[in-house]
């Protein structure tokens, strides 16, 4: 019955859908603020009846109703039930209905919110984000419905889960993400409508700026998450492989930043108009590029939904004609969207507009390297990969680019500042920074490289800390500081964290893959590796060969218990590594194979502010978001004040 009702709402909001993308329109054709009015309700409606069909498909997994095709191929009677739940976006088919439902949420939460946002133009942007509504239910029903019977032949026992996704990481990871993926098309919506409305204002992007810096915190935390993911459960330490789906999420991130950077640009000072257009679409283009990669069936990956490649070529004709379609009206709409004033080299608009160059130059980047193997395949020029060497070699320096100019822009006036002012601003942290640099770096016995990733990453958290300091007023003191400036001020400051954590772990990492007995010591630097036991161990779902290990370092002594599991239904082997996190360090053991007489080949690393990575992540999410509402508390400061 579960799976009728789904299928029922779902067909529902799929109508409804066509509602909120029609109403609304014909509101603001007519100019009938009641019709305008309706794409409100329309969004709360498709809310209400997706969330039922999400609520169903949950039901079924946990009834174990295993004549439902998706529950019989993603779940089983020894699955916890926390991830049958999660099982729901553990597919192609549930993974897509549960994006289509973020979706709803972000329309609730526009038709809800938004109140300084003019009747038509929001009538506008809800009938856009209908047609993307629409053409993701429709691509579900039509395609990849969840909800499919197999009666009259249903298994009494379901297969699993895929246990990769049987983590608490891949509990919180992909809803975040999806979350950040789909805001994409909130910010195209918002673009989209100013260009069909011919706006020579910017009051679209003072409307647009929060919904697109939301979006970019959830896309952040999702890669952050997925990251130390990857890193926890895929069992050889790394943190980030430029696997192509990777990419496809970190493409349209890219985007998302250089977007927000643009929109503050086009509010305070009328100008990146087109420019900021065509970001709005670009990141939206790249998000639904992201899903052809992951669910067409191209590309090869730990992160990728092995599908029928025809369910790809209904996302590929989405992709062309929001692409095809939103350049088209770029093309006759753009001219009356752009703006001309002046401004010098040393000024605010310049850096950010090299920030924004910076930004889409390493998006290109990531974007040819993870195509060319498609294209080269397509055009019959022989199978090609393209690895992390490329990106590393191309990207990086760019990027190292970006992290340097990104803490300057603070400290310069819009038009033009003054280069006395700019030196004298930035010379204390910069000395700060090079003075911490060389004593963290004599403590730690750096080479010069050492030095120069924590002079870089000192040099732009300090600068970034300094920007409240002459920011504030002589009479309020921090107080006087707006919300949007501690916000950016933890953002750069997050990225300079994210500089250490990744430059010391790929500089002063340690590894060996050992052969190792129970009671014989193994040393990594001065870190003592023994395992006290190898033992059997029975999971709720799956059986285990264990080590348990005890690490000893200086005084401190650690017990760690890594595992290799092979679970029960599948019959796959999944590696559990076993990590002691720390401030400045990770210990990090995964075994191997067994060999003989009883020993394991065991993954024995100690990485050095490997946290750093999460932490800047974390760090620049927060920022973003106190950016995002900083207007709303000024606004709340203002009317108090007045009171």
């Amino acid at each position: 019955m579960a799976a009728e009702i789904g299928l029922l709402t779902l067909w529902l909001a799929f109508g409804a859908s066509i509602s909120l993308a029609i109403f609304p329109a014909v509101g603001v054709k007519l100019q009938h603020g009641g019709l305008m009015l309706l794409g409100n309700w329309f969004a709360a409606l498709v809310f209400a009846l997706l969330t039922l069909s999400v609520a169903a498909l949950g039901a079924a997994f946990l009834a174990d109703d295993f004549s439902v095709a998706y529950v019989a191929n993603h779940s089983n009677t020894l699955l916890p039930w926390y991830y049958k739940l999660t099982a729901v976006w553990g597919s192609h088919e549930g993974s897509i209905l549960f994006q289509v439902w973020i979706l709803s949420c972000w329309l609730l939460a526009l038709s809800l919110g938004g109140k300084s946002i003019e009747l038509a133009f929001k009538a506008k942007v809800l009938s856009i984000l209908g047609l993307v509504t629409l053409a993701l239910i429709a691509f579900i029903v039509f395609t990849s419905s969840p909800f499919d019977r197999l009666l009259p032949f249903a298994p009494n026992e379901g297969s699993d889960l895929n246990p990769l996704l049987q983590d608490f990481g891949m509990i919180i990871h992909p809803p975040l993400l999806y979350v950040g993926y789909v805001g994409t098309a909130v910010a195209f919506a918002f673009a989209m409508a100013s260009l069909i409305e011919c706006r020579n204002d910017d009051k679209w992007a003072q409307w647009a700026q929060p919904w697109a810096l939301v979006g970019m915190v959830f896309l952040t935390v999702g890669i952050t998450i997925g990251s130390w993911w990857a890193y926890a459960e895929l069992g050889w330490g790394g943190w980030w492989f430029w696997d192509p789906v990777e990419n496809a999420s970190l493409m349209p991130w890219l985007v998302s930043v250089a977007l927000v950077h643009s929109l503050s640009v086009n509010v305070q000072r009328g100008i990146f108009r087109s420019w900021t257009v065509l970001l709005a679409i670009s990141a939206f283009s790249l998000s639904l590029l992201g899903t052809f990669l992951v669910r067409s069936g191209v590309i090869t990956s730990v992160h990728a939904f092995a599908t029928d490649p025809e369910r790809g070529m209904f996302i590929l004709w989405i992709l062309l004609l929001v692409v095809g379609g939103s350049l088209l009206t770029f093309a006759f709409r753009a001219p009356s969207n752009s703006a001309q004033r002046k401004y010098g080299l040393l000024s605010r608009e310049f850096f950010l507009l090299l920030n924004n160059l910076f930004l889409v130059v390493i998006t290109f980047t990531v974007l040819i390297g993870t195509l060319w193997p498609l294209i080269a395949d397509a055009l019959n020029w022989g199978k090609i990969s393209v690895g992390a060497q490329y990106f590393n070699w191309v990207a990086l320096p760019i990027f190292a680019l970006t992290v340097l100019t990104a803490p300057l822009a603070p400290f310069l006036n819009w038009k033009a500042t003054p280069s006395s002012r700019v030196n004298r601003r930035i010379f204390v942290p910069l000395c700060a920074a090079l003075v911490l640099a060389l004593v963290v770096g004599f403590v730690g016995g750096y080479d010069w490289k050492g030095y120069l990733v924590w002079f870089l990453g000192l040099a732009i958290i300090l600068a970034s800390a300094s920007v409240p300091w002459y920011g504030r007023s002589k009479l309020r003191g921090f107080r006087s500081v707006k919300a949007t400036v501690w916000g950016m001020t933890l953002a750069h400051a997050g990225l300079g964290v994210c500089v250490v954590g990744v430059g010391m772990t790929s500089l002063e990492s340690l590894e060996r893959d050992v052969r190792m007995a129970a009671g014989e010591p193994v040393y990594i630097g001065d870190v003592s590796f023994n395992v006290d036991r190898f033992y059997r161990l029975d999971g709720p779902n799956y059986v285990a060969e264990a080590a348990d290990v005890t690490v000893i370092e200086g005084s401190s002594v650690t017990r760690l218990t890594a595992e290799k599991r092979r679970y029960l239904a599948s019959g796959q082997i999944m590696t559990e590594a076993a990590v002691d996190a720390g401030f400045s360090r990770d210990i990090y053991v995964a075994m191997g194979e067994m060999l003989d007489n009883g020993d394991w080949a065991m993954r024995l690393q100690v990485k050095p502010f490997m946290r750093w990575v999460w932490y800047g992540g974390g760090l620049i999410a927060l920022g973003a978001l106190l950016a995002a509402f900083g207007r709303r508390l000024r606004k709340r400061e203002t009317l108090e004040g007045t009171n």
